[in-house]
C-alpha cells in the first residue's frame, strides 16, 4: 500500500476498496493527509464507535518476499478492548494479511467445510488470515484465534500506551508467523486490509498508517 506516492487531500485510489458492514450504521473515516513527522502522505483513520476497513487485493509469493513492513501511529489505546471477546474485539489499529490456502493439506472435515464456503460465497472467500494488532494490554507476540472465527488469527504486534502518539515501525516474517498460527507453510498472499474500529466498545480512536510493503528475506 504505497500511501506516500499519493497526494494529501485527494480521493482514495481505486485500488483501495472500502469494506463495511450493513448492520453497522457508523463507518470509520479514512483520508490521505500529510504527516509532518514523516514528511510524506499517510493514511489517516478517524473512528467514533464505528467500523470499516480498506482492502487492497494483490498477489505476493511469500517464498520470495516473506517480510511485511509498515509504520503506524495511534492517538490512544482502547480502554475496553479485549481481543478474546466479541464485545472487546476493537483496536486502534490493525493490519490484516489474507492468504490462499492449499485445501489438500487440510483434514477432510475442514476441507469439506471450506470448500462449501467457497461454493456459497465465491472463490475470493478468505481462507486464512493473519491480523496484526495494536492492543491495550495483551503482551506483544501473543497469538490467539479471532473472537468470531478461527480462520483469523490475531497476533499482538504492539501493546500498551508507551508509544502512543509516535510512529512505530514494524517488520514481520509472514512465513514464521503463519506457521505459528496455522501449523503449515503459507500459500500466496491475496490481500491486505487496514482497519481502525471501535463499534463494539463504543470508544473513539485515531490512527495513521504509513506505507505497507513486502520485502525479500
Amino acid at each position: 500500500m504505497p500511501f506516500s506516492t499519493l497526494k494529501a487531500g485527494q480521493a482514495l485510489p481505486d485500488w483501495l476498496r472500502p469494506h463495511s458492514f450493513a448492520d453497522r450504521p457508523r463507518h470509520t473515516r479514512y483520508t490521505l493527509v500529510h504527516d509532518t513527522d514523516e514528511g510524506r502522505t499517510v493514511l489517516h483513520a478517524r473512528d467514533e464507535a464505528s467500523t470499516a476497513g480498506l482492502t487492497r487485493e494483490l498477489r505476493v509469493d511469500t517464498r520470495s518476499h516473506p517480510l511485511l513492513a509498515w509504520r503506524w501511529k495511534v492517538s490512544r489505546v482502547l480502554d475496553k478492548g479485549d481481543p478474546r471477546t466479541r464485545e472487546g474485539d476493537d483496536f486502534a489499529a490493525r493490519v490484516y494479511v489474507s492468504f490462499d490456502l492449499d485445501l489438500d493439506a487440510l483434514p477432510a472435515g475442514e476441507r469439506m467445510q471450506l470448500g462449501l464456503a467457497r461454493l456459497i460465497y465465491g472463490a475470493r472467500t478468505p481462507l486464512a488470515v493473519l491480523c496484526y494488532v495494536w492492543d491495550a494490554r495483551t503482551p506483544r507476540e501473543t497469538l490467539m484465534p479471532n473472537a468470531y472465527t478461527d480462520r483469523v488469527r490475531m497476533l499482538v504486534a504492539e501493546s500498551g500506551p508507551a508509544r502512543v502518539g509516535r510512529w512505530v515501525g514494524m517488520q514481520r516474517n509472514l512465513r514464521e508467523d503463519y506457521r505459528r498460527a496455522f501449523g503449515t507453510d503459507p500459500a500466496s498472499v491475496n490481500g491486505v486490509i487496514v482497519s481502525t474500529d471501535t463499534d463494539n466498545t463504543g470508544e473513539t480512536a485515531e490512527a495513521w498508517y504509513g506505507d505497507i510493503t513486502f520485502r525479500a528475506g
